[in-house]
């Protein structure tokens, strides 16, 4: 699903881009050759993840060990010049080692609040499954608001706030599955696999010609927090035709009438399946959606968000596999 790989139309029909369009996508094409020194293969993740940036949402990664998920977020917040913070999530992990605590202070006879790892602008997540419900829920707030409120007082996380969480979908043996509204705070669900044979080579040669040393201090920071809010914004004034409106609106209710989906994606859906597909066509080079952004942007936002019906599990089916035919007998406007 690289951005090379979406049909669009004939270069002799569009438009010339605008000048800051094609500062944004060299800009962004810089971050990918940085990421791409230790990330070998994994050329839709890192598009996801750009794409994610720039549309100001957040991602949930998931896939065996292994296979750089965790290596592919903390080689992003290397490429953007702003605070990046990790949390390991374990079962013992109770709320306050994730928001932060008010402690006392002697001197002062007052609470002072003391952050936690959250306030960082790039959060890494690790293995967000790990953790209980009582402190999954802690990250409902920031998450959707951008802020946290403790003791009476409201903490508003510093812009740009990502957050890049991790999950196996295999050792369910520990864990705690994320429940709906959770699952609906991400942006895009990205399944990592395994890569291709000539992409694993490469990656034994690269490693070889480094002698196994694989220092992600060689990544330089390539956008600052100015750069990554002004990319945003410039996402949003992303022309969209009022078909393509409904073109997006008609797949999200598709899944809500399938006999296949026993619970369908939400209005929300709508919304993020929208400003993905303007961040996407912005990484294409394009100030304007087409067909073919909503397409490929449709998987990654709904999969996550739609329950299949237990016979449909039962045969072996997927949510990629249903959004797949879903889009594919949606029509298309014109």
């Amino acid at each position: 699903m690289d951005t090379q790989d979406s049909p669009l139309l004939p270069s002799n029909q569009l438009p010339e881009p605008p000048q800051e369009l094609i500062a944004l996508q060299e800009q962004l094409e810089r971050v990918k050759a940085e990421m791409r020194k230790l990330l070998v293969g994994q050329n839709n993740l890192v598009t996801l993840l750009l794409t994610a940036l720039i549309a100001d949402g957040h991602v949930l990664i998931e896939g065996v060990p292994g296979v750089a998920k965790t290596l592919s977020a903390k080689l992003l917040a290397r490429t953007l010049s702003i605070p990046f913070s990790r949390i390991q999530f374990t079962p013992d992990l109770m709320p306050s080692d994730v928001l932060g605590t008010s402690v006392f202070n002697v001197k002062t006879s007052e609470f002072e609040f003391k952050p936690g790892p959250i306030f960082g602008q790039v959060v890494l997540i690790d293995e967000i499954n790990r953790s209980p419900a009582k402190t999954q829920a802690a990250l409902f707030e920031v998450m959707e608001e951008r802020q946290i409120t403790l003791d009476g007082f409201t903490y508003v996380m510093e812009k740009p706030f990502l957050v890049v969480a991790t999950q196996n979908p295999i050792e369910q043996e520990g864990t705690y599955r994320l429940p709906e509204a959770q699952l609906d705070r991400f942006l895009f669900k990205i399944e990592v696999g395994y890569p291709a044979e000539q992409d694993e080579i490469r990656m034994l040669a690269d490693l070889q010609e480094r002698k196994g040393i694989s220092d992600i201090r060689q990544i330089m920071g390539v956008l600052s927090p100015q750069e990554i809010m002004s990319m945003q914004q410039w996402v949003r004034q992303t022309y969209v035709e009022p078909n393509l409106l409904s073109y997006v609106v008609k797949i999200v209710q598709a899944t809500r009438q399938d006999r296949e989906i026993y619970l369908g994606a939400s209005p929300r859906a709508s919304i993020n399946l929208l400003h993905a597909a303007k961040a996407y066509a912005a990484l294409a080079g394009r100030h304007f959606v087409v067909p073919e952004d909503i397409k490929a942007m449709a998987g990654p936002v709904l999969q996550h968000r739609i329950i299949l019906t237990p016979e449909k599990e039962m045969e072996g089916g997927t949510a990629e596999g249903v959004i797949r035919r879903i889009v594919e007998q949606t029509e298309v406007p014109r």
